[in-house]
């Protein structure tokens, strides 16, 4: 399954989970598909995101959302990811997801008494945060990209600016 459908069935989740577990559990989830998002770009992205999202695919280490127990139960959504389509929309949409989990988790973590759920909301608070601030990077680095682009060269056509370009 693409990742922009992907991200918005986690969006769908999260917004639909009304106990403090799901909401955690969700939070692992948008993590783990955070983490399959850097993977595939790490890949065969553009090559300007590769540093990036390698760093993205590996938040969390071998403590991260892979082995929450939450997740055990219906497994990983990201292992259903096949392919990122268009980058910048897929980042995007992936931010949205990581901001909408922090806010769930805050909430969380201020409603609750009990300590082992608090600093579990912690984690993945800070997991959450280290991998929009990954995302973003990502997404100026693909802004820069943009703008350093002739308006012809969205379309094939060579700069007219551009001394160096041959016949089209």
């Amino acid at each position: 399954m693409e990742a922009e459908r992907l991200i918005a069935v986690g969006r769908h989740a999260l917004a639909q989970s009304r106990d403090a577990l799901d909401i955690v559990a969700e939070a692992w989830q948008a993590q783990a598909l955070a983490q399959a998002v850097g993977s595939h770009l790490a890949l065969g992205g553009p090559q300007e995101l590769r540093g990036e999202a390698r760093g993205l695919s590996e938040i969390g280490g071998a403590r991260g959302p892979l082995d929450h127990p939450a997740l055990r139960t219906g497994g990983l959504r990201a292992a259903q990811l096949t392919g990122v389509g268009d980058a910048r929309i897929a980042l995007t949409a992936l931010s949205a997801l990581l901001g909408e989990v922090g806010i769930a988790l805050v909430g969380v973590a201020c409603a609750t008494d009990e300590e082992g759920l608090y600093w579990q909301c912690i984690e993945a608070i800070d997991a959450a945060d280290e991998s929009n601030d990954r995302v973003r990077g990502m997404l100026r680095r693909l802004a820069v990209r943009e703008r350093g682009r002739s308006p012809g060269a969205a379309w094939g056509r060579a700069d007219p600016a551009d001394s160096t370009a041959g016949p089209s």
